[in-house]
């Protein structure tokens, strides 16, 4: 279910607080051939599924950066902002991918506010903890920490 927060009263109400979890989205060979011609990584591993049978994965996979990318659509199922003149990305504190994502696998964010903060211009920065699971594997695909300015 997306929580929803209005204003930045309500956005500082959620540091600490446990986002849960977006719905499953499967990773499609199109999607991944997609993100390679997007950002042109075309390496073997990603795009060729005959040769990546024999590889160390078994098939192919999705890029470390197309599940980064991924963030955005899965975070949009957990917070509506609402409310404010302009929000933005702000960048990447740490970000590391434990575990691959096999193409045809479904994978999921889970998500919590670490800290709400004040910045000029009156606005606040949100450091948010994500962990991008794989369904059925031990490790996620991705851990992250996200950080957002959003401005009243």
């Amino acid at each position: 279910m997306t929580i929803v927060a209005n204003g930045l009263a309500e956005l500082k109400a959620l540091a600490g607080q446990d986002l849960g979890h977006s719905g499953w989205l499967e990773i499609t060979q199109e999607r991944v051939n997609t993100f390679a011609d997007a950002t042109n990584d075309h390496q073997w591993i990603h795009v060729d599924p005959d040769k990546a049978k024999d590889g160390p994965f078994g098939g192919t996979i999705a890029h470390g950066y197309l599940t980064l990318a991924l963030l955005i659509p899965l975070f949009n199922e957990l917070l509506d902002i609402q409310g404010m003149k302009m929000s933005i990305n702000y960048g990447l504190d740490k970000v590391r991918f434990p575990s691959p994502v096999k193409v045809g696998s479904k994978i999921r964010l889970a998500g919590k506010v670490a800290e709400v903060e004040d910045v000029p211009g009156d606005g606040v920065q949100m450091l948010l903890d994500f962990t991008v699971e794989i369904d059925g594997a031990a490790k996620p695909a991705c851990v992250a920490r996200a950080v957002y300015r959003h401005y009243a």
